[in-house]
């Protein structure tokens, strides 16, 4: 660690290189106008010919001794330098904080204690602890893949007695571990309609050797419009200083990124905001927290589906609101003190997709002239779009990656649905 952190000489270094990443990196360059390394295993688009952010290849980064090590390469190379260590990957969360004293030699860390992080990470644990602060969670049957494959594996998946109607949602318990699976049609979240749908997933997550737990839960009616994001900032004196709440619009569909959110139109949801203060205090949390949660039209109530331990791809929605979460790092870490705490009011679509794109997706029509106001009015936000860092080559890149949305739309979701699958 710098003997003296300042913010004139400060570097942000990044463990991948995603959206969320350089949305980050963006934040800390519009309020500090500081440079930002991103290393990765392959280089990105979303990086690419940027004019502040610099991507490190670092093949078998996923490996921590690598990625360790190249991170001390970094700090070696940049010597006096006040350098501030983030990611946006729950694998790199995990290996970052498993060797956060090797690093903090170097580095200063908005990232929570193992102990921490394994609780949130637990889904079960997750559970237990909103049951505890009465926040509602779907109900969820936990399937041990590694206990049904020395049973029999896929012989077996139809005498499973899972309790739920269908459909239901099917995903892993540990993102971190599921992202080194290779198995045949592998999404980030299944929407599985009928059990045969559930009995194909959970055998050929047999067939593929997963060791870890399967669940499914009870989905929760209504289409992606419903789908609620949070993102906060716990300091290192147990203060919550960053809180930023959004209504999603439009979710990814590809495979890969299943679920991400696409668009979301800011808005304050003070009862979210409060819970998420409750949890993470709860839990003794330290750093960035992203919650997925949607709005049962049932109940009319939030139902909380997960906490990810990191900013999230999304994070743009977060500075667009009015809320630049890198003074939320730097007050704490940097100028070592706790901010009031300041919650995101402001008013902007984040959006990654082609405007025209989104409204075909959406068929409420008073939400869709509110859309187009917010237009009209400037306050639409693409995190990749930052005239601060727009060479002429950039502008290709950037163009490219949006326009690609409107193949991927057409292949994976060529229509809105009721559930948003």
């Amino acid at each position: 660690m710098p003997p003296v952190p300042s913010t004139s000489d400060m570097l942000v270094v990044a463990v991948g290189g995603d959206i969320g990443v350089y949305a980050l990196a963006r934040a800390f360059h519009e309020a500090y106008q500081c440079p930002a390394i991103a290393l990765t295993s392959i280089a990105t688009r979303a990086v690419q010919a940027s004019s502040f952010v610099t991507n490190v290849v670092v093949p078998d980064l996923t490996d921590p001794p690598v990625m360790v090590r190249a991170l001390r390469k970094v700090a070696d190379d940049n010597p006096g330098r006040t350098l501030v260590l983030v990611t946006n990957a729950d694998w790199y969360v995990e290996a970052i904080v498993a060797n956060a004293e090797a690093l903090r030699e170097h580095y200063l860390m908005p990232f929570c204690s193992p102990q921490a992080l394994e609780h949130v990470c637990s889904k079960d644990k997750f559970a237990e602890t909103c049951a505890h602060l009465g926040m509602p969670t779907p109900t969820t049957v936990p399937v041990d893949i590694a206990a049904l494959r020395r049973a029999g594996g896929r012989e077996v998946v139809s005498g499973l007695d899972i309790g739920l109607e269908f459909p239901v949602i099917g995903k892993p318990a540990s993102s971190a571990q599921y992202n080194d699976l290779h198995m045949p049609g592998k999404k980030k979240v299944d929407f599985l309609a009928t059990r045969a749908e559930l009995d194909d997933v959970l055998g050929r997550l047999a067939d593929a050797g997963y060791d870890g737990t399967y669940l499914v839960q009870d989905f929760i009616p209504g289409d992606e419009t419903h789908m609620r994001s949070l993102t906060a900032y716990r300091d290192t004196r147990g203060k919550v200083t960053l809180l930023a709440t959004g209504r999603v619009l439009l979710q990814e569909h590809n495979p890969g990124t299943l679920g991400n959110p696409a668009a979301i139109l800011t808005e304050p949801y003070e009862e979210a905001m409060d819970a998420a203060t409750r949890f993470l205090d709860e839990v003794d949390y330290v750093g960035f927290a992203n919650f997925d949660y949607k709005l049962d039209p049932r109940t009319d109530q939030f139902v909380y589906f997960e906490m990810n331990p990191r900013i999230g791809r999304n994070n743009y929605y977060v500075t667009a609101a009015g809320a630049n979460p890198a003074r939320a790092v730097v007050a704490d870490l940097v100028e070592g003190r706790s901010t009031d705490t300041v919650r995101a009011t402001g008013e902007a679509l984040y959006c990654v997709v082609p405007f025209g794109l989104l409204l075909r997706y959406l068929d409420d029509e008073p939400l869709k002239d509110r859309l187009r106001r917010v237009r009209k009015a400037g306050r639409v936000v693409h995190p990749l779009r930052y005239l601060a860092d727009w060479p002429l080559r950039r502008r290709y890149v950037v163009t490219g990656v949006t326009q690609m949305y409107r193949v991927k739309f057409r292949r994976y979701y060529p229509k809105a649905t009721a559930s948003g699958f």
